[in-house]
């Protein structure tokens, strides 16, 4: 038996599956102890574990189910954005290196250019309303819109306070999708949620319409939820680089060709939108928003025609300067869900200085486009991992154990050496510290 195998954990049968009857209703120390016990843990995981963060651990305890602990993602601020005009600092939350620094260089670069120029489509968004077992489902659709007038009426009855703040039903959508188990009919209500991001309000109209849906029409009521596919929440960003700026022509075109690449190939467009959503995503997270809708969004949207392609578009001015556009769904909100309630993100959202989700929906934008401008620069020149490595030496120091100042020596001689890995870095740090 190898030697190194974990020994089985607690005495009490109770502890050895992860069946622990009644889990939820324990406290959330409770449940670390639980937990720790389970897993066998050392005290000093139990620490880390059970350590204050920037959240109290009661209104944590109350925002997911089965809370032991949180996890604290490093906040960077990007620097030199100029948004339609108006300077801004940027909070991006993200454990991965050259992130932030790629946002600030990219932003410097256009500054002086005018900087980053956004709009936005609206802020609405879409519930569907799924219909099966349907005879004739060309006259179900027919049905459904001649009752627009009772279905507005129904979804605003559902959110007064919406209502109120100048959001509520927009429009009415009804589409049949062929399936094997035959024609659905799905229903879209396009709902404007203003500064929320609207999940709840939606599907809580979604549910109300189902039955009586189903009751004018004689179908059956399945599914009835949002879409994350914001079609009709779009922000957009574009940007120029002046080419004497970014290092001359030989540099914008192999950018240019860069993007080419990405639109025309799926596997290299997955690893350019990743790029984009580096940024998107950071700033997302760190104003309390939902990072899985944004992205399940972006990369429907990116995938719309029928073929994944690049999020971005990059062209040559009639100047021959550098010229960049970004258009993805932003369905981001200032109300509601963490953006309220978390402490850290509100002090965030603070810093941006932003007063309506519009606003931080097109800041999020030209953060993504910049970030998508400081990949395809690296890559089109010395190489994704020149600079990214250069601050991914600093993590492999300190996971060899450098403490203080030998983490920027460590850092210093893996880079000269070109060998940044976990047993260069003991190496260099045991030779450090020999002497």
């Amino acid at each position: 038996m190898s030697s190194d195998r974990r020994p089985c954990v607690p005495q009490d049968s109770s502890l050895g599956h992860s069946r622990i009857p009644g889990f939820h209703k324990l406290g959330w120390k409770d449940r670390l102890d639980r937990v720790a016990a389970f897993a066998a843990l050392d005290q000093a995981h139990r620490d880390q574990l059970a350590a204050p963060s920037n959240i109290d651990a009661p209104l944590a305890d109350h925002m997911i189910e089965n809370m032991i602990s949180t996890i604290a993602i490093p906040v960077g601020i990007a620097t030199n954005m100029k948004v339609d005009g108006r300077d801004v600092l940027v909070p991006m939350a993200t454990e991965e290196s050259s992130v932030v620094a790629a946002v600030g260089n990219s932003a410097r670069q256009c500054y002086d250019n005018g900087g980053f120029t956004t709009s936005m489509s609206g802020t609405q968004m879409i519930a569907q309303i799924q219909l099966l077992d349907l005879a004739d489902p060309a006259r179900a659709r027919l049905v459904i819109l001649e009752r627009r007038r009772e279905i507005e009426a129904l979804c605003n009855e559902c959110d007064p306070t919406l209502l109120r703040l100048g959001g509520g039903f927009r429009d009415l959508e009804v589409r049949l999708i062929d399936a094997p188990s035959g024609t659905m009919v799905i229903t879209h209500i396009v709902i404007d949620t203003k500064d929320a991001m609207g999940a709840n309000a939606v599907n809580t109209m979604a549910e109300r319409l189902a039955p009586k849906l189903a009751e004018w029409t004689g179908g059956r009521s399945l599914l009835r939820i949002l879409s994350n596919l914001a079609d009709r929440r779009v922000a957009r960003a574009r940007a120029t680089w002046r080419c004497a700026d970014i290092g001359g022509e030989a540099v914008r075109d192999a950018m240019v060709e860069a993007f080419e690449f990405a639109d025309a190939d799926p596997y290299r467009a997955a690893t350019h939108n990743k790029g984009i959503m580096n940024g998107v995503s950071a700033v997302v997270l760190a104003t309390g928003n939902d990072t899985r809708a944004v992205e399940a969004g972006a990369h429907a949207f990116a995938a719309r025609d029928g073929r994944y392609r690049s999020l971005s578009r990059w062209e040559v001015t009639r100047e021959g300067d550098l010229a960049g556009m970004l258009e993805m769904p932003m369905a981001v909100g200032l109300v509601g869900g963490a953006t309220r309630i978390h402490p850290t993100a509100r002090a965030l959202l603070a810093i941006l200085g932003v007063d309506s989700a519009e606003r931080l929906a097109r800041i999020i934008a030209a953060v993504g486009l910049a970030q998508n401008f400081g990949a395809m620069k690296a890559l089109a020149t010395d190489g994704i991992q020149k600079g990214h490595m250069a601050l991914h030496a600093q993590n492999i120091a300190i996971a060899a154990g450098a403490a203080g100042v030998e983490v920027e020596r460590v850092a210093r001689l893996l880079i000269e050496r070109k060998s940044i890995n976990a047993d260069a870095a003991a190496a260099v740090l045991a030779e450090i510290r020999g002497r």
